[in-house]
């Protein structure tokens, strides 16, 4: 399979890869940040992206890997300003994802005020299942999300707990960015984050394996 190809959308390839931090109101606790008032946007690369049974490799900067397991939302179609209550139209599908951080240089970087495109972009920060037709999914804020190390569970929560909705979230980028075809979302984690280490099994699921991905840390 091609690395731009979305597993599971062979229509699709991929493009741009928006994330939304401190979604859910219990991980920004966790974390000691503030809960926000509209949604906090950061991009990853598309070299970012690994597949399943594909190995994350822990960078040389970084002492501190964290997991954080999250809905992947695939855009069909393209937009600009689209209201809220259309929004769902332009879904294609929804995979799990997992937003890898390099937690010591974003707490750098966030104690400057800087992007933390460094801290999120690393090769291989951006595993992603393959991706289920959104006709699968009755309720996009209705998913369980889970994720586990060497079998125990670290995550596991409902995406009933986002701030913003999936739907909130394509409105709200769409007015800044014009969406476009394989453009995909991953849209916040819930609480439960922790480090990951060499030789560590990750393995994530959406509503009990409708969606999984299994990688190791290398």
């Amino acid at each position: 399979m091609k690395k731009n190809n979305i597993p599971g959308l062979p229509h699709l390839q991929f493009r741009n890869i928006f994330c939304i931090g401190r979604n859910y109101v219990e991980h920004a606790k966790e974390l000691n940040n503030e809960v926000p008032s509209q949604p906090l946007v950061f991009l990853k690369p598309t070299s970012s992206i690994i597949f399943d049974g594909d190995n994350i490799q822990i960078p040389p900067q970084s002492g501190n890997v964290h997991h954080e397991v999250e809905l992947a939302v695939a855009i069909d179609r393209a937009g600009k300003n689209i209201p809220k209550e259309k929004a769902l139209k332009h879904v294609g599908g929804y995979g799990i994802g997992i937003d890898i951080t390099a937690r010591d240089i974003q707490q750098k970087a966030k104690e400057k005020g800087h992007p933390w495109t460094v801290a999120k972009g690393f090769d291989t920060f951006a595993p992603l299942s393959t991706f289920i037709e959104k006709d699968r999914i009755e309720d996009p804020q209705n998913i369980d999300l889970q994720i586990s190390v060497n079998g125990e569970i670290r995550q596991s929560d409902s995406t009933k707990l986002m701030i913003f909705t999936v739907a909130d979230l394509i409105h709200y980028l769409s007015t800044i960015f014009t969406l476009q075809p394989g453009d995909i979302i991953l849209t916040g984690t819930p609480k439960g984050v922790s480090p990951i280490t060499k030789g560590d099994n990750i393995e994530a699921t959406l509503n009990n394996g409708l969606a999984t991905i299994s990688v190791t840390v290398d």
